[in-house]
């Protein structure tokens, strides 16, 4: 006779009403979570991630991030298009070149966090 699986589900109906009601005092909005969501779908792009990477690391132009990742400019710009429009990425233009960082020092956090737990 096989062993009995474990059940990753609770065997009783109690609830901790303390908890449950500390949890919802915190609990996103809606609106949050879908901001949340769609950052990290995002990110689940793995251009997009290694875009992210060399932007953590310096203010970058196109042609530059182009030259790092090995990928044709037009990809690039595209891929960047998409960071600009979740906020993630910001740019200015110095005469005829455009540079690109990352908005601010949260993106870089996220992403160092994020590094962080795939290296461990």
């Amino acid at each position: 006779m096989p062993p009995k699986k474990q059940q990753d589900v609770c065997e009783v109906k109690t609830i901790d009403k303390k908890k449950v009601r500390a949890v919802k005092k915190v609990m996103l909005t809606d609106n949050e979570a879908g901001k949340l969501a769609e950052t990290f779908n995002v990110l689940a792009d793995p251009t997009r991630t290694r875009i992210i990477h060399a932007l953590s690391e310096e203010e970058l132009c196109v042609c530059d991030i182009a030259s790092i990742l090995g990928i044709s400019i037009s990809a690039v710009s595209h891929q960047l298009r998409t960071l600009r429009n979740m906020r993630l990425v910001k740019f200015r233009k110095e005469a005829r070149i455009v540079y690109y960082s990352l908005v601010d020092e949260h993106i870089q956090a996220l992403f160092n966090q994020g590094l962080k737990h795939v290296r461990e």
